[in-house]
């Protein structure tokens, strides 16, 4: 007799095979609550508008970078370049988070963030919306302030390795 899968099961199985191959953007999302500076590693970041600028940002609702968040208004996105993977590791818990900071050249920004000197890219935003979702929230931030380097290439993440864009022309 043929047993046949839970149906929404497959589809979860199928989705998330599916987005293991799926290059993301590596980011470190920092925010500051109470005297504490907090970060950590993220990679479904988006862009939603120009006008105003915006970004989009997914977190579990389980994390303290989510409490953080839905308390006060203020993150940012530091767009990791190439070269940065041990930022990334440490960001994503392989490092306590009272250490965190201590790997790379961290400065506060004017807004009172963390920000990292040498990233690809740094963005400034005030959350304007919440939406929760499932285990998530997508946090939706208006830019207030941005940087980008033309002298690195952001990291990516695919199929649980890092990876760097190349052209194809």
């Amino acid at each position: 007799m043929d047993t046949v899968a839970n149906p929404q099961e497959a589809v979860r199985d199928n989705f998330r095979a599916m987005m293991r191959q799926y290059p993301a953007t590596v980011t470190i999302i920092t925010s500051h609550m109470n005297g504490v500076d907090h970060g950590m590693t993220a990679t479904a970041v988006t862009s939603v508008s120009m006008d105003p600028p915006s970004l989009l940002v997914c977190l579990n609702n389980r994390t303290y970078l989510h409490e953080m968040l839905q308390h006060q208004p203020h993150f940012a996105v530091n767009v990791l370049a190439k070269g940065q993977v041990e930022l990334s590791d440490a960001f994503s818990g392989k490092v306590s988070p009272e250490k965190r900071f201590e790997a790379g050249h961290w400065v506060k920004h004017a807004s009172g963030l963390m920000t990292l000197h040498g990233a690809h890219a740094r963005v400034i935003c005030k959350r304007t919306v919440a939406v929760p979702y499932g285990t998530h929230t997508l946090f939706i931030g208006q830019v207030t302030d941005a940087f980008v380097s033309d002298q690195t290439c952001p990291l990516l993440y695919e199929n649980a390795k890092y990876c760097s864009a190349h052209p194809t022309v």
